[in-house]
């Protein structure tokens, strides 16, 4: 489950960042997590209970927002949603293309105090 790797990697930016701002706690935090980056939402909340704990997280509010994956056809130029890396374009049925969105996991915002 590297969700829980994740949740910890994710806590550490967010005490590294509120150390930094001389922050007595961290109030909210959002997190962008791509339909293509391989992480599992539901895994990845369930880490996050467990990784907040006992750090000045603790308390926060936190939100994952799930970016669905785009992409533009490079045969045809369209720009579709993929369900998948196989997606192929609803257009032209090609299977060149640029993906624009959906890969990324990022932490997006952080609110302290």
């Amino acid at each position: 489950m590297h969700e829980l790797s994740i949740a910890v990697n994710i806590v550490e930016m967010i005490e590294e960042n509120a150390e930094r701002e001389r922050a007595d706690k961290v109030d909210k935090f959002e997190i962008d997590v791509g339909t293509l980056s391989g992480v599992v939402i539901d895994a990845l909340e369930f880490a996050l209970e467990e990784a907040v704990k006992d750090s000045i997280c603790s308390k926060a509010v936190w939100k994952i927002n799930k970016i669905q994956a785009k992409a533009q056809c490079m045969e045809c130029h369209h720009l579709f949603i993929m369900d998948n890396y196989f997606t192929s374009c609803p257009k032209c049925d090609g299977f060149g293309k640029e993906i624009l969105q959906g890969k990324e996991i990022q932490l997006k915002s952080i609110t302290v105090e």
